[in-house]
């Protein structure tokens, strides 16, 4: 296994280092360029344009009459996925809610500042947020139970899904499954740049949103981009990211097995397995061949391409702390911790969307139906930003409230700072002028 990509970093210059750390949509220069026709024409020309990059980009048959799922296709999904993933999808969806709903923060707390005066945070849904569910490399039904059962949850009254469509003009049966079952009713068929577009600006069937969350392509990031002074974006999530910690008392034919659990997503992806044993890498390059022997042609080319290339392969570190160090610069979107004593390790790195912890805590059930949102950010957006989560579909208020008792001391001390920073009317609301009209109220 000489061409899965090994790092020695001992032997590595700083710039080679740095280099680890580049995902494959670091420079989206080139898509920028490409996406901006295709928003205009979304935004000049409506269905008509949305219509026709789905027979254009999708090679689907949708119209623009064709562009929402209709209830009977919502109904004859149920009769085209089987039991037993209706059942998954039944039980993912459970404990994602279980999740969320303790997640979720109470509608209005205040708190005492000083006596009379109180102050504190309410909550309220955003009134209108588009789910993006991809389905270029598969179907994600998967994704389309994270990220609407926390918007459910969070009580957003106007949800919809876009997604692309298949050949035959018609949505992945398990997503309307599972966006039925989630609590979503309105699915539109359309994706990439154009599905960004659509919920941006609105067209005659779209009805345009106030925020859209999801991941997606270089095409959808780069629209993201382009369009987040006309929509929240929300958090950045574009193509699948791993890396897999193990340390001495792992073996490394179990790493690599989960090593591959990302690297399949495409060749856009990226996936590492850092260790400092020797033994678990060279025990993780043994079992590649096996591990991919036992998978579907199509992912072991995409894992390949990941493993070969320079987003991804065996990391061998000169000690722990140097993995750590790998970890907190790296920032993954999902990081497994593989060790017998996981929690010993959790402590030295702070850098991760998603932390799974031990032998029984592979990316696969976190994905799937653990609880916590697999929708989590990437290209090192794990430094600023969290998975996605019920407060991504809430905004907060902040709330005061001063009655008369503890008005005269708040009034004292901001007359004060309104005349040091030279503002006359903040400085005259709070000044003896204000009593001659509360008198008058009174």
């Amino acid at each position: 296994m000489s061409n899965v990509s090994f790092h020695e970093l001992a032997k590595m210059t700083s710039e080679e280092k740095d280099d680890l750390f580049k995902r494959s949509e670091g420079d989206i220069s080139s898509f920028i360029e490409k996406v901006k026709p295709i928003l205009e024409a979304v935004r000049t020309e409506g269905d008509a344009a949305v219509a026709r990059f789905g027979r254009d980009f999708d090679k689907a048959d949708v119209s623009e009459k064709t562009l929402m799922a209709t209830p009977e296709e919502f109904d004859g999904a149920f009769k085209l996925v089987d039991e037993e993933t209706i059942e998954a999808i039944k039980f993912g969806i459970g404990n994602i809610r279980t999740f969320h709903e303790e997640q979720k923060p109470e509608a209005m707390w205040l708190k005492e500042i000083r006596p009379g005066a109180f102050a504190g945070d309410r909550f309220t849904p955003i009134q209108s947020v588009a789910l993006y569910v991809p389905r270029g490399k598969g179907s994600f039904p998967s994704v389309t139970m994270m990220t609407a059962v926390p918007a459910v949850v969070a009580g957003v009254p106007n949800l919809s899904i876009v997604t692309p469509p298949a050949p035959d003009g018609t949505v992945d049966a398990a997503t309307l499954v599972a966006a039925r079952l989630a609590g979503v009713e309105t699915v539109y068929k359309v994706g990439g740049a154009q599905a960004v577009a659509a919920v941006a600006y609105g067209t005659e069937t779209i009805q345009p949103a106030l925020k859209i969350v999801g991941p997606g392509s270089p095409w959808v990031v780069a629209a993201k981009r382009l369009l987040s002074g006309v929509i929240d974006t929300g958090l950045p999530a574009g193509p699948s990211e791993v890396v897999i910690f193990a340390d001495d008392t792992i073996n490394g034919g179990l790493a690599a097995l989960d090593l591959l659990i990302e690297a399949e997503h495409g060749p856009d992806s990226s996936a590492y397995l850092v260790t400092h044993s020797r033994r678990v890498a060279e025990e993780a390059l043994s079992a590649l061949p096996g591990h991919w022997a036992e998978m579907t042609p199509q992912r072991v080319e995409f894992s390949k391409a990941v493993l070969t290339g320079r987003t991804g392969g065996i990391v061998l570190t000169s000690s722990v702390e140097e993995s750590y160090a790998f970890v907190n610069g790296y920032a993954p979107e999902h990081l497994e911790i593989m060790s017998e004593d996981p929690f010993s390790h959790l402590g030295h790195i702070t850098e991760a969307a998603e932390v799974l912890l031990g032998k029984h805590t592979p990316v696969s059930i976190a994905n799937f139906g653990l609880g916590p949102n697999a929708v989590l950010p990437t290209s090192r957006w794990a430094r600023t930003f969290g998975p996605l989560s019920v407060t991504d579909f809430v905004k907060r208020s902040s709330i005061g409230y001063v009655t008369a008792s503890a008005y005269p001391e708040f009034a004292d001390q901001a007359h004060k700072l309104a005349l040091y920073e030279g503002f006359s009317s903040h400085a005259l609301a709070v000044s003896p002028r204000r009593e001659l009209f509360l008198k008058k109220d009174d």
